[in-house]
């Protein structure tokens, strides 16, 4: 399990979020006093017109990948959703379109996928938090395919329906798939290293200075350093969908209404 995944498993975002911001905030107060401490702020002021120009051009860049990142983990956190939704969906018409086939049929069918939805909604909603599947839901996809697998519609209607009910479920099988994969797969190490590194750069810069007011130089240190943590630790919190106080809930599911 990554790294980040752990962390979002074993603590309350509260928690995080904190010691995330308190970190960068502690290392921008840090910095700034033990520069100022080797370093004469005459000497700091000397270099101004050459840092303040680079600290522009360096934040700008990582304002834009920052950004990049945090919509892009947002958007996969909405399609997720939206993912979760239509599955719901799928998995009711299958059991609406079961009325017209024979009673054994529908009687099974009808109760193999009840169990599923209690299956998802007790046990792996709870797995897919450690970016595992459900052994038990998985069993009972595949009896729900076998079911279909030796069915023999019996007249023009029950064709009709077996042919949509068929496409359905085919299509809520790669819905499930695409959920599993998505409570397992984050955003890879490397830009996770770029973030932070550039993150603690653009906080560095602030050292450079040699501000006359230096409770003035903290502040600024520090809402820079605030701003930054707050963005990764956004990113954090939603790029594992289904893990975490911020994640997407089983409630499509419990909503559905399968008597």
């Amino acid at each position: 399990m990554p790294l980040t995944q752990q962390l979002l498993l074993r603590f309350p975002s509260f928690v995080l979020g904190l010691v995330i911001v308190g970190g960068a905030v502690l290392f921008s107060i840090i910095g700034v006093l033990v520069v100022r401490s080797f370093v004469p702020k005459a000497r700091l002021k000397d270099h101004h017109d050459v840092a303040g120009p680079i600290l522009g051009a360096l934040s700008v860049v990582y304002a834009v990948l920052l950004a990049f990142v945090a919509v892009n983990v947002w958007q996969n956190f909405e399609e997720s959703n939206t993912n979760v939704e239509l599955e719901a969906n799928y998995l009711t018409d299958l059991y609406t379109d079961s009325e017209a086939f024979s009673g054994d049929f529908h009687q099974k069918l009808g109760g193999l996928l009840r169990e599923y939805k209690q299956v998802v909604v007790n046990d792996e909603w709870k797995t897919m938090a450690r970016g595992e599947m459900s052994p038990k839901a998985q069993e009972l996809i595949k009896q729900i395919w076998s079911l279909y697998t030796v069915y023999a519609p019996k007249t023009p209607t029950e064709q009709s329906f077996f042919d949509e009910s068929v496409r359905k479920l085919n299509q809520f099988r790669e819905l499930r798939s695409l959920r599993i994969m998505e409570s397992r797969v984050g955003m890879q190490p490397l830009l996770w290293f770029v973030l932070i590194i550039g993150g603690l750069s653009v906080i560095s810069f602030t050292f450079l200075f040699g501000m006359e007011n230096l409770p003035a130089q903290l502040t600024m240190a520090i809402l820079l350093a605030v701003v930054i943590a707050l963005v990764i630790f956004v990113i954090m919190a939603f790029d594992y969908p289904f893990t975490g106080e911020v994640s997407i809930s089983s409630e499509p599911f419990k909503r559905m209404l399968m008597d």
